[in-house]
C-alpha cells in the first residue's frame, strides 16, 4: 500500500474531511461469552472511518486521515477505505495499528476491549493533517475520542479546529465521550470547549449532560442549552425515540424508524454520516434529519460498525418500503 497525500485530488474539494483512529476490529460470530467463541471475524472499526464510509456510501466526497502501523491490520484499513471510493491518507507508523476484540455477551449486550495504548492512531500528530486539505473541505467532522488518545492527538484536534475556523470551514463535532479514555473532569472541559468552537454537535443524552455539567434530561432543553454554547445546529440523539435537533434557532424533532435490532453498534456513526452527507447536498434541516434516523435505523438492522451501510438507492428502498438490502 501506498501512502501519499499527493493521491488526494480534486474531487475531494468542498467535501467532508475527518480524522481519527481506525483499528482492526476482531468479532466473535456467536453469542455468548468469549471463551466459548470459535469462529471470528476480522475488519476494521472507528467512529471518524465509520462516518466517513456512511457518507461515501451516500455520494458524498470524503477524505479521512490516520495514522496506522506496518501491519497486515494497517494494510487492511488502507484497502478497505479505498475500496469505498475515500481519499485516504494512512500515514504509516512504527507502532501497532489497534486492536478491538467485540463479543456479544447476549443478543443485545455487546462487549468490547480495547487495545489502543500507545498505539500508531494515538500518535497521530498537527502536521498529519495539513491545512491545504482542510481549507478544501466543507465540513471538517470530529469527534470527541481523538483529543482523549494522546497529548499529540489533541494538539492536532485544536490545530485542526483553529485551521477550520481561519477559513470558513464549518467544524461538526460527535461528542462521542469515551469514559475509558479520560477522567470525567478533564472530558467535560476539553468536550465543552470542542462544543463551543463548532458549528455542528451531535451527542446522546449523556453526552450532553457531560458537556453542560447538567442532569437535565429533556432532550429539547438539552439540544437549546449546547446551542447556547456557540454552535448553530445541535442534535441530541434519543436512541430509539429518534432525535431532537436545535438548528438555527429552530426546534426539529425526529422520530426513529421502527426496526428489528440486530447489531446497535456503529448507529450513532451512521446517523451522523446520514446527516453530513444531505448538509453537503444542500438539503434542509427536516431531510437531513429524516436521513440521519433512516441511516441510524438500517444500521441497527445489519450486524457489524459499517460493513453494510447503505449506497443511495438502498436507502431510498428502505425508506420507500421499509426493506433492508442484506
Amino acid at each position: 500500500m501506498t501512502d501519499s497525500r499527493a493521491g488526494l485530488g480534486p474531487q475531494a474539494a468542498g467535501g467532508l474531511l475527518t480524522f481519527g483512529e481506525t483499528m482492526g476490529l476482531v468479532t466473535a460470530t456467536t453469542i455468548g461469552t468469549l471463551e466459548y467463541a470459535r469462529d471470528f471475524t476480522f475488519g476494521i472499526g472507528g467512529a471518524e472511518s465509520n462516518v466517513a464510509i456512511g457518507a461515501a456510501r451516500l455520494g458524498a466526497p470524503v477524505t479521512w486521515i490516520g495514522r496506522v502501523g506496518s501491519d497486515a491490520a494497517g494494510d487492511l484499513v488502507g484497502r478497505r477505505m479505498r475500496a469505498e471510493g475515500i481519499q485516504t491518507v494512512a500515514v504509516r507508523d512504527t507502532s501497532f495499528t489497534g486492536l478491538m476484540v467485540r463479543h456479544h455477551r447476549a443478543a443485545t449486550v455487546v462487549h468490547v476491549d480495547y487495545h489502543r495504548a500507545g498505539s500508531a492512531g494515538s500518535r497521530l500528530t498537527a502536521h498529519d493533517i495539513p491545512v491545504g486539505e482542510i481549507r478544501r473541505a466543507a465540513i471538517l467532522h470530529l469527534t470527541g475520542i481523538t483529543p482523549a488518545l494522546s497529548a499529540s492527538a489533541r494538539q492536532a484536534t485544536w490545530d485542526a479546529v483553529a485551521a477550520a475556523k481561519a477559513n470558513g470551514v464549518r467544524v461538526s463535532l460527535d461528542v462521542n465521550h469515551r469514559s475509558k479514555l479520560w477522567d470525567r473532569d478533564t472530558a467535560r472541559r476539553e468536550l465543552r470547549r470542542l462544543v463551543a468552537e463548532a458549528d455542528i454537535v451531535f451527542a446522546g443524552i449523556e453526552e450532553a449532560q457531560l458537556v453542560l455539567d447538567s442532569e437535565a434530561d429533556a432532550p429539547e432543553s438539552l439540544a437549546d442549552a449546547l446551542a447556547a454554547t456557540g454552535p448553530g445546529e445541535t442534535v441530541v440523539k434519543t436512541g430509539a425515540r429518534g432525535c431532537t435537533a436545535h438548528i438555527d434557532g429552530a426546534i426539529h424533532e425526529e422520530p426513529a424508524l421502527s426496526v428489528p435490532v440486530v447489531d446497535t453498534v456503529g448507529a450513532g456513526d451512521a446517523f451522523v454520516a446520514g446527516y453530513l452527507a444531505e448538509h453537503l447536498r444542500g438539503a434542509g434541516p427536516v431531510q437531513r434529519l429524516r436521513t440521519a434516523c433512516a441511516m441510524g435505523a438500517y444500521a441497527v438492522s445489519v450486524p457489524g460498525d459499517c460493513e453494510l451501510l447503505p449506497t443511495r438507492s438502498e436507502l431510498e428502498t428502505f425508506l420507500t418500503t421499509g426493506d433492508v438490502l442484506r
